[in-house]
């Protein structure tokens, strides 16, 4: 069970989380005593790692197993025959051909020691999936830190610590101890920015290899439910297919994977240098189908004539993608590990305008008998069933069809959508099962239910 406190949220951001978890409709479905118990795990879950590392293989360069092997030779290498830490075994997804799975061992009895060193949220929470500590989030190292000095790492999870600080008494959580690779001076030198790895963690509390470097472009690290996602949306060799929020272009790849890398993956990103992501990405996984394009994708349909022929580049015509998959903006409350949110619930609320506006655009661009495929990474009702109840209702040629694979729950009571509704979407709920022992057995059920709370619905334009 939790070892450090559950996720800190604003108090109106849990009241409301807590309205969605005991809504009337869910309450008469599963009973108030076990909404309220659900309602913990997710807030006790969300602070801590996944159960597995999941990685998704390059099967369009190499076999499953192949892959499979070169993965565990390379990482056991890296252990330097460390009587410590146990050989590592990757295990093949029973249901998903180009993933595999190592489960994650903690959390750990570890205890901090003397000299803290202090990063920042997004570094600590990188720690507890596998990562070393590197330069840049490091924000605080005691005032005569050397190289090869065994220190504990804390995460500033509120990110109140002044970087260069000797100390911080601030809210903070250990993640584990490592040894400094560099000095003080080093790491908060002011001439230009250091890179590299700051601490090289060897009592993580949650264990697991880094795949930092490793067999890049055979292994993609991303989440179960991520990878799921692709393979949903169904792509086939020959389509044009549109990822209308693509960045940093994971699932892009994926779906140019599964196409064999034949035909056309358009990625849209508004934000400049994260296109420069994707097709750093795309390259890395030699995959030459992928136009990685800056655009806003609310406005990638043109009622422009001259542009239905033949168009170069966005805004496209209407109709014109086989497949579109939106995995829209959203609050993000199903990210793991995050053990604090600074968000208001005014920004909380703030995606669902802009989720509707791109649905909008994603049913325009789709063709007849195309396939609409929508995702978030957050638990709410407002951005997940509420918005599956109203695309249904707004636009008529909508209607929600199965899910392969479907290793998911249903979607939660409480948008007003049928039972048969519910059962056609996949919501990932890791409350679901945190706090309960997995069955012994080489693939555990945990592995398909702890993972990041995520969405999917899955629509068919008729």
């Amino acid at each position: 069970m939790p070892i450090f406190p559950r996720i800190s949220l604003k108090p109106e951001v849990t009241a409301y989380l807590r309205s969605v978890f005991l809504n009337k409709e869910l309450l008469t479905v599963v009973g108030h005593q076990a909404a309220e118990e659900r309602f913990e795990r997710l807030l006790s879950c969300l602070s801590h790692p996944p159960s597995h590392t999941c990685v998704r293989a390059s099967t369009h360069l190499a076999p499953l197993e192949e892959i499979r092997q070169r993965l565990e030779q390379e990482l056991n290498k890296h252990l330097c025959g460390s009587s410590a830490v146990p050989p590592v075994e990757m295990v093949p997804h029973p249901c998903i051909p180009d993933v595999l799975l190592l489960p994650v061992d903690g959390p750990r009895c570890v205890q901090p020691l003397e000299l803290e060193v202090v990063v920042g949220a997004q570094c600590g929470s990188a720690v507890l999936r596998g990562a070393h500590v590197f330069a840049p989030g490091v924000v605080s190292s005691p005032k005569f830190m050397k190289a090869g000095d065994v220190v504990s790492i804390f995460s500033d999870i509120d990110g109140k610590c002044t970087r260069g600080a000797t100390s911080f008494q601030g809210n903070k959580v250990f993640v584990g101890n490592g040894v400094a690779q560099m000095d003080r001076s080093t790491i908060f030198c002011t001439n230009e920015p250091k890179k590299g790895v700051a601490v090289c963690m060897t009592e993580p509390l949650y264990q697991s290899p880094s795949f930092d470097g490793v067999l890049p472009s055979l292994a993609f690290l991303q989440n179960l439910p991520s990878v799921v996602v692709g393979h949903v949306l169904g792509p086939r060799p020959g389509e044009r297919v549109l990822d209308m929020c693509a960045a940093p272009g994971g699932k892009t790849c994926h779906i140019a994977s599964l196409m064999k890398d034949q035909g056309e993956v358009v990625a849209l990103d508004k934000i400049r240098n994260k296109i420069d992501r994707i097709r750093q990405n795309a390259q890395m996984l030699h995959l030459d189908s992928i136009t990685a394009i800056c655009f806003d994708s609310v406005k990638a349909v043109t009622s422009d004539t001259d542009r239905l022929k033949a168009p170069e580049g966005p805004p496209f015509p209407p109709e014109y993608f086989d497949r579109v998959l939106l995995d829209a903006p959203c609050s993000g409350l199903g990210q793991r590990p995050s053990m604090a949110s600074s968000w208001s619930l005014k920004e909380i609320c703030s995606y669902q305008p802009l989720q509707r506006k791109l649905l909008h655009a994603a049913v325009s661009l789709l063709k007849k008998g195309g396939v609409l495929v929508y995702s978030t990474c957050t638990v709410t009702l407002a951005e997940n069933e509420e918005q599956v109840a109203w695309a249904l209702k707004t636009f008529p040629c909508l209607s929600l069809v199965p899910q392969e694979p479907h290793i998911g729950a249903g979607g939660m009571p409480g948008a007003g959508l049928s039972h048969d509704q519910l059962c056609l979407l996949q919501r990932f709920s890791p409350e679901l099962s945190w706090g309960q022992t997995p069955p012994d057995s080489l693939f555990p059920h945990s592995a398909n239910t702890n993972t990041i709370g995520f969405f999917i619905a899955k629509f068919l334009k008729n």
